[in-house]
């Protein structure tokens, strides 16, 4: 085998083509040997603009995340509001049905209203002005004959009266 090899390097037209392949080779070792340490020196950049791009991404990512929570919630908030309002309706007929069923109940049983009952207060107040008019009116000619009727007869019969009545409301003794 190394006597065919010498054989073809004998050639002079071979030692040209092993020359240019050897060249070849060395610049695409060189080549890797520059894109290396490219890629050293540039890479750290590269690197760093790869975490800024990442950082960037996390903020989008949390902020649309936090706009959709934030949707969620204002959804449930106001689907609970819909619901305590629509509940809140049905205890308030629920409440109308029981309080007229019970005054149905009470007006059977011939127990007034509280209708009624203010209706008496108010016609009760009327009564009290009205006989207080003419408790005022007659109260007025009595003051004159009273000071008329004043004899020394009626004066004596005050005195007489008033020691029967601190008798009448002496203490008496407890019983033992």
């Amino acid at each position: 085998m190394v006597t065919k090899l010498q054989k073809k390097s004998s050639n002079k037209g071979a030692l040209p083509l092993a020359g240019s392949v050897k060249d070849s080779a060395q610049q695409i070792w060189q080549a890797g040997l520059g894109a290396f340490s490219k890629a050293q020196a540039e890479g750290t950049k590269a690197i760093e603009a790869l975490i800024k791009e990442g950082v960037n991404m996390q903020r989008k990512t949390q902020s649309a995340a936090e706009e959709k929570i934030s949707e969620a919630s204002s959804k449930m908030s106001s689907m609970a509001t819909d619901i305590s309002s629509k509940a809140s309706g049905q205890w308030d007929k629920l409440e109308s049905i029981f309080e007229d069923r019970v005054a149905k109940a009470l007006n059977k049983l011939g127990v007034p209203s509280a209708k009624d009952v203010n209706a008496l207060i108010v016609r009760i107040d009327e009564l009290n002005k009205s006989v207080q008019k003419l408790s005022a009116k007659a109260a007025a000619p009595k003051v004159a004959t009273r000071t008329a009727a004043k004899t020394p007869a009626a004066k004596m019969a005050k005195p007489a009266a008033k020691p029967a009545a601190k008798r009448a409301a002496a203490p008496k003794k407890p019983a033992v």
